[in-house]
């Protein structure tokens, strides 16, 4: 295990119950006890300058460099920027990306917000952001690269692959090999939005610490597809976790809000910054999801909204014939909350409405396979047809 994730383990586990606890019996005293526990989590290494992207950022400073990973057809090259904030004092590296689908624009304001707002002269360790990693889709507006590839099935890639195989392995070799921890933002697609929520595989130890540093946030159970980000920076000992927040091509706000609350009071918790970042009580979490399909064509219309609780027989939308006038009911298999939803539209037949996060139990992350049973491969998986991440 690295020294990163042994430090996280121990304030994931003491601190932070630590605090909460001391806070709640003298208020006036929890920001000197959380101080001295952060303090414990940071290691005695003298700074050293960080090597990135063939520059040099020294201790205590922020710059802005230039990762390019193809050309256009025309031989000009493609590059996005890479923000990098580097604290004076030493610390774990963490890693923000977002825009590896280009359609999806709250993440890259996340990490805008997140990185702006940081001073390296308070900062422990070393924050990455690239707020648009795939450039060639976000100027199209479009998820997908031009030849119609998704960039986040072919990590960790291969330098003689395909182009976006070359793309995946550039980025990969040259920034996430540097990170020690990794949150990669995301939005809804096709048209639908999810609540904001960390999707982490709950079997792993190092990530189920890594998710109890993110306040009120949501956490679902969610192991990687394959050639995902995600998938290929767990393989190689990176502890990383996906947020998903709102729906694709537009900015919105609140969900922005959200997620820029969530990964600062993280960054809090582990102590980069000194201060108290407790942001409310951590949130629910999730071991199984099932997305419900629509048996009929026609309009949605939906009766329930993101974040709503429901029971099982619930009414969640109607489907209506725009020729017969003919309406069918969309109830709800399952009690649980509503963690993602089409927007309202046109839709056919097998047509993925709704998420629910289904209630249950506390579970050891040695059962979750086996949580719930009867729910079949196709019903948990959020990924069925490349609708999420």
């Amino acid at each position: 295990m690295t020294n990163f994730r042994r430090q996280f383990n121990d304030l994931a586990k003491y601190g932070l119950i630590a605090a909460w606890l001391l806070y709640a019996a003298n208020p006036a005293l929890a920001g000197n006890a959380t101080a001295d526990l952060q303090q414990s989590v940071i290691p005695n290494d003298d700074v050293a300058p960080l090597e990135l992207l063939g520059a040099t950022i020294m201790p205590g400073t922020t710059q802005r460099l230039s990762w390019s990973a193809t050309e256009l057809f025309e031989g000009v090259p493609v590059s996005t920027p890479v923000l990098v904030v580097n604290g004076a004092s030493p610390g774990p590296t963490l890693c923000l990306t977002a825009a590896i689908h280009g359609d999806e624009l709250n993440g890259i304001e996340i990490v805008r917000r997140v990185l702006h707002e940081i001073d390296p002269e308070k900062l422990s360790g070393t924050i990455i952001g690239v707020p648009i990693v795939n450039v060639q889709g976000f100027r199209r507006g479009s998820r997908y690269l031009p030849d119609r590839r998704d960039l986040n099935r072919y990590f960790p890639g291969n330098s003689n692959g395909s182009a976006a195989s070359r793309i995946a392995h550039s980025f990969f070799t040259h920034i996430i090999e540097k990170c020690d921890a990794l949150i990669d933002l995301h939005t809804g697609s096709f048209e639908r939005s999810n609540l904001p929520q960390i999707r982490a595989d709950l079997r792993d130890p190092d990530i189920v610490t890594l998710t109890q540093g993110f306040g009120s946030m949501v956490v679902v159970h969610s192991a990687p597809t394959d050639g995902t980000l995600r998938d290929a920076a767990t393989r190689a000992g990176i502890p990383t976790v996906t947020l998903e927040a709102g729906g694709p091509l537009q900015l919105e706000l609140n969900e922005v809000t959200h997620g820029v609350k969530g990964i600062e009071t993280l960054i809090s918790t582990l102590g980069m910054i000194r201060k108290i970042g407790l942001w409310g009580d951590p949130g629910p979490v999730y071991y199984r999801s099932s997305w419900v399909r629509v048996n009929n064509g026609g309009i949605l219309l939906a009766d329930v909204s993101l974040g709503s609780t429901v029971r099982q027989g619930d009414l969640l939308g109607t489907i209506t014939d725009p020729m017969s006038n003919a309406s069918t009911e969309l109830r709800s298999p399952y009690s649980g909350r509503i963690i993602g939803m089409a927007r309202n539209q046109v839709v056919m037949p097998g047509f993925a409405a709704f998420h629910i996060g289904i209630q249950s139990n506390a579970i050891s992350t040695d059962t979750i396979d086996d949580a719930i049973p009867g729910l079949s491969h196709d019903e948990s998986d959020e990924h069925v047809g490349g609708m999420s991440e």
